[in-house]
């Protein structure tokens, strides 16, 4: 009966019907068909536009979370929960936030993301006891992404978190989808039919990534982490980034090599730090101060 029931649900899904042009694609060149998934990719920029008030709306929430202590939390099955837990564990690196702020969970935990694990997406309760795990709170904002916009361990996350009274976004790729219905502000990205029927990893993935990326990059600008769409609170944890930060100090103040070698040693290695020192003249622990007392924001200082 339930798989009856499944198929239905899924029949009337665009991302799950299939694009009878693309019939041919294992009889035509592969030069071809690479020209013909790359048309239809073209599609997926097109198809978050009318999704950007939505998008940004989302991003200013997140980004009050964040002024009040709060977390962004991502909750998906599969791709989605994967394409989560990449963009958490790049905010540290990028915006110098704390690892707990960004949060990535995926349906049967840290062995999903490398291993497809069954029945994971459907197991309601886990999606309970995750966000249980993690504590929760109203002061939080969750965002559920599906493909299918069906996902119960997504629409189990998403009703947890509003009986937390915590914010909730959802990320689909249907229109109407469930998800969407559940949670506080719906980003329906509607993709239509994949290159390959149902593999939702491809289009949907993509527009997803785009998604995600605007909501944190949005968030992050708004919580005064960049300074104009200069990364100003990376922290330089390797070669690359020490040349980063060394060039980032450089092209903002226009001061002397040696001028800002000494304001990152003095500033450890703090960008953001650096910049205000040698544009203000006051000292490192000066300048955090003033930052702290401004909620991070470089231009405030300055």
């Amino acid at each position: 009966m339930h798989h009856d029931h499944l198929r239905d649900e899924l029949k009337d899904l665009t991302t799950e019907a299939t694009d009878a042009s693309l019939d041919d694609i294992d009889l035509v060149s592969t030069l071809e068909a690479a020209q013909r998934m790359n048309a239809g990719d073209r599609s997926v920029p097109a198809a978050v536009e009318p999704c950007l008030p939505a998008i940004a709306e989302a991003a200013d929430r997140i980004a009050a979370a964040f002024a009040r202590g709060g977390r962004l939390v991502y909750v998906g099955a599969g791709t989605p929960g994967r394409l989560g837990v990449l963009d958490a564990s790049e905010c540290p690196p990028t915006f110098g936030t704390d690892p707990s702020q960004v949060v990535g969970l995926i349906a049967g935990g840290q062995v999903a993301l490398t291993t497809a694990v069954e029945g994971a997406e459907d197991d309601e309760a886990a999606a309970v006891r995750d966000l249980d795990a993690l504590g929760l709170t109203e002061d939080d904002v969750i965002v559920g992404i599906s493909a299918s916009g069906r996902t119960p361990y997504v629409i189990a996350a998403i009703r947890e978190a509003r009986r937390r009274s915590a914010f909730s976004v959802s990320v689909a790729c249907n229109a109407g989808s469930a998800a969407g219905r559940h949670a506080d502000i719906a980003i329906d990205v509607v993709v239509g039919p994949e290159f390959i029927a149902g593999s939702t990893r491809l289009k949907a993935g993509t527009a997803q990534k785009l998604v995600l990326n605007m909501l944190t990059t949005l968030a992050m600008v708004r919580s005064n982490k960049t300074f104009g769409n200069r990364m100003v609170d990376v922290r330089a944890t390797n070669a690359k980034l020490v040349a980063r930060a060394f060039t980032l100090v450089q092209d903002v103040t226009g001061a002397s090599d040696a001028s800002v070698s000494a304001a990152l040693a003095e500033s450890d290695g703090e960008v953001k730090t650096a910049i205000a020192v040698i544009l203000t003249g006051a000292s490192a622990d000066t300048v955090r101060q003033r930052l702290a007392d401004a909620s991070g924001s470089l231009r405030a200082v300055l």
